[in-house]
Formats: C-alpha cells, structure tokens, sequence
C-alpha cells in the first residue's frame, strides 16, 4: 500500500495525515475484500485550491468539501475482479499497485465542518477521506440507497478505527 500526500496550503494539521490516510486506506481496502496492494494519492488544499479542480474538471464553478478522481472504474462497487483483465490500465508497472486515484481535500471546508458538527479536526479529515475512498471504490451517493449504504459504510470505517464524534 502506498500514499503520497501533498499540502499545497501552510495549514498543519495535530495529527499526521499521511498515516490517517494509511489507517483508512487499510481499513476500507480490508473491507472490501481488494486482494491487491494500492496506491492513493491526496491533495490538501483551500476553497480557492478545490473550486478550481471543481471548475476545470467537473465544470462546477464552486466550492466543494472533497473531490474524487477515481482512476479505476468499477461494474460493480467494490468487485475487484476486473481489474485482472485491465492491468495496463489500473496496476503501477513499477510497484504492481492497483491505482485507486486521487483524493482533494479543502483545509477550509474541514475547519467550517468540524466547528459546524461539533467534532475534532481528525474526525472531519478522516470522514471526508473514508468518503472519497469509498468513491475510489466506485460506490456514490445518487440514489438514496446508495447514499445509505455509502453512509453506513463511512461510518463502518470510522468506528473500526476509533474515530469517533466529540
């Protein structure tokens, strides 16, 4: 498993977010049953930062919390399976990794968020990333029962790691 994360902002956060996005990263990818190792990468940036990706690659000239680039489009959500017939396309030659995509976050939409919810900082961080690794996944939140499962799974992941509310 391997994830570079790049802050392009000068906020720091009290806790290490390459390894918060170590921890999720395991945990979901144990979730879903992924027998491969992967690869995830994560931009911390600000509102301007994020409404910018938004603008350019989703034509959405607005501010948004998180932002999902998958690299790996799935039939169904969570079924590894095909990735073995289009290893050009979704495996690193290099390492052998699956390449999950990537991941922005806004530093500013983490700090409104937290303070709006009444939680910590890494509460904030690591729901949003569970959110988008979910969506790496291929799994969304269109339909209202996919909203639902995609809550519960978010939620899964974050009682598992001991990230709770407060």
């Amino acid at each position: 498993m391997t994830s570079y994360v790049e802050n392009e902002t000068d906020v720091t956060f009290p806790f290490d977010c390459k390894a918060l996005l170590d921890r999720i990263m395991k945990q979901v990818m144990e979730m879903e049953n992924c027998p491969y190792e992967t690869s995830v990468n994560l931009l911390i940036t600000d509102n301007e930062g994020i409404r910018e990706y938004n603008k350019n690659y989703r034509n959405i000239d607005k501010e948004t919390d998180v932002l999902s680039f998958p690299n790996v489009f799935f039939d169904k959500a969570g079924d590894f399976t095909f990735a073995a017939d289009h290893e050009m396309d979704c495996f690193d030659p290099d390492s052998g990794e699956l390449l999950l995509g990537d991941i922005i976050l806004s530093v500013d939409r983490i700090r409104e968020q937290a303070k709006e919810y009444g939680h910590s900082l890494l509460r904030e961080f690591a729901f949003l990333t569970a959110h988008s690794m979910f969506h790496l996944c291929g799994y969304d939140h269109m339909a209202q029962e996919e909203a639902a499962l995609m809550e519960k799974k978010q939620e899964d992941v974050l009682q598992r790691l001991n990230i709770t509310r407060g």
